[in-house]
């Protein structure tokens, strides 16, 4: 096989997980919806002080009227990034880790419920869980330097042209491996948030091979089947675009790159997930973090350091007397 992970399995998990599923796909279209709606009204009242001039002033104002809409919906969906990381993505994080063991799982919306309490268990808050992981993003962006900085004393020709491709890949296939980071955290049930992102994070680098070869994989699946998506979503975005008063000419490409967004983050990633998932438990088996790789990790990323002086200051309430603990990795 070239990857390690079981496409059959992982669609099966979606299946178990439909209520997550369709979840993230109200949340998500939920999202473009509002991105339309927003520029329509822009693009609308664009047009209307539109009237008031000529006619390269009224197209303007409705370019500028949808821009202004689009901006401030990007600007809300900025502000709610930590809820939807909190809510939908852990969440459904937290269900697919039990399925993946074997555990059973509640079904219906008490399967939300069920996994809203263990994200809260494992990160306390949505604040939490977001500082997380935006470090993990950042260690993983030094151990992937670490990877690329072997070549540079390689020489052969033409060799720089090509890892500066490979960066570029690598940098889109390991936005696939922080949500497992998380998910290790959630698997073993990790009082302390910080120290398990270390961990699991060293064990990431120690297996990079066979981590970096699956995520290349679902990275060409992702994107194929999103650009995909991208084309399918041509022909209602230019509809919507038709609709909105004197029209909108950014509208239809920009339109069916949010609703192509919306099937990916929805439908794809979560799939992608589930198998990186598989690969990470599969080849991380009955491992310890490797000293040495821990110590070049944090020679080479202040991030990863930061994760090590917040799990020193980590501390919980127990349930039992409500008194605060340190806890330990």
């Amino acid at each position: 096989m070239l990857w390690d992970f079981s496409i059959s399995r992982s669609i099966g998990l979606m299946g178990k997980t439909l209520p997550f599923v369709i979840f993230r796909i109200i949340v998500y279209f939920g999202i473009a919806v509002a991105y339309v709606l927003a520029t329509s009204v822009g693009a609308g009242v664009g047009w209307g002080i539109g009237a008031f001039g000529d006619e390269d002033f009224r197209i303007a104002s409705i370019f500028w009227g949808g821009a202004i809409g689009f901006g401030l919906t990007a600007g809300v969906i900025y502000f709610l990034r930590e809820y939807i990381l909190y809510i939908v993505k852990a969440g459904h994080i937290a269900v697919l880790v039990e399925l993946i063991d074997g555990k059973e799982i509640p079904d219906g919306r008490s399967q939300i419920e069920y996994a809203s309490a263990v994200v809260k268990d494992r990160f306390a808050e949505a604040s939490v869980l977001f500082a997380v992981d935006q470090l993990v993003k950042g260690v993983l962006r030094a151990i992937t330097g670490l990877l690329q900085g072997v070549a540079s004393f390689l020489p052969l020709p033409g060799l720089q042209q090509f890892m500066g491709l490979v960066r570029a890949f690598l940098r889109i296939a390991v936005g696939l491996i922080d949500e497992v980071i998380l998910a290790y955290g959630i698997r073993t049930r990790a009082i302390n948030p910080w120290a398990s992102a270390q961990t699991a994070l060293v064990l990431y680098a120690q297996n990079y091979k066979p981590m970096l070869i699956n995520a290349a994989w679902l990275t060409i699946f992702t994107y194929g089947l999103s650009f995909i998506v991208f084309l399918v979503m041509l022909a209602p975005a230019a509809l919507v675009v038709y609709l909105i008063p004197g029209g909108w000419s950014a509208g239809g490409f920009v339109f069916a790159l949010v609703f192509a967004w919306a099937v990916k983050a929805a439908l794809i990633e979560p799939f992608a997930v589930a198998c990186m998932m598989q690969v990470f438990f599969k080849v991380t088996a009955g491992q310890t973090p490797d000293p040495e790789w821990s110590a070049r990790i944090e020679g080479a990323s202040s991030k990863f350091r930061e994760l090590g002086s917040r799990a020193s200051k980590w501390i919980t309430a127990k349930p039992d007397d409500g008194r605060a603990t340190g806890t330990a990795a």
